[in-house]
């Protein structure tokens, strides 16, 4: 087979559009997985409500007079109320770039060698006389010959594929949604 004959015989299209769907079908479950991720950890799984988490810590009250002169500062235990969703990095995944290095190195190497020999020995001896005549005819033929041949082919392919993924901006409706979250957020004194 020719090398020429060899490029053609290559399935370029599944070479390069195998890493091409591949690269589409992570990008699709990377954003399913980002769907997954605020579904399970951002909201109560009955309730749909968002997965709240209170925090309490002792901050310093200014006490004031009933013409408010500052009297005293007393510190207070307050409770922090946030969504957890706005506390977390959201997964969102985004491919970038993606590289398809395609290597073919054909080495064909064909030998032939041919040798022949051939050699004719004849001999021819007559005798004769007067009297009763006498012939002798000797002949001898010899050949040979010799063909070798050999073909070698050598093939080697590699693919490589380099894909670049980053974390990409969050789509405007999830900001919209961190947005909402972020105002629920509330402070007030504890009762305890």
């Amino acid at each position: 087979m020719a090398i020429g004959e060899e490029l053609s015989s290559i399935d370029f299209k599944s070479m390069i559009g195998g890493p091409l769907d591949a690269v589409v079908r992570a990008q699709a479950q990377s954003a399913q997985t980002s769907v997954d991720f605020i579904k399970a950890v951002g909201f109560e799984e009955d309730s749909n409500e968002p997965t709240m988490v209170t925090f309490s810590y002792m901050k310093a009250v200014e006490v004031k007079d009933a013409d408010g002169n500052v009297t005293s500062v007393e510190p207070k235990k307050f409770d922090l109320t946030v969504p957890i969703l706005t506390m977390l990095p959201i997964p969102f995944i985004r491919v970038e770039e993606t590289t398809i290095s395609f290597n073919a190195k054909i080495n064909s190497v064909q030998e032939s060698t041919t040798s022949s020999s051939r050699s004719l020995n004849a001999s021819l001896s007559a005798k004769g006389g007067w009297g009763p005549v006498s012939v002798k005819v000797s002949a001898s033929y010899s050949s040979k010959s010799a063909k070798s041949s050999s073909s070698k082919i050598e093939r080697t392919y590699s693919l490589s594929v380099n894909v670049r993924a980053v974390q990409d901006e969050l789509p405007a409706g999830t900001e919209k949604l961190l947005g909402i979250l972020e105002n629920a957020i509330t402070e007030v004194e504890s009762t305890a």
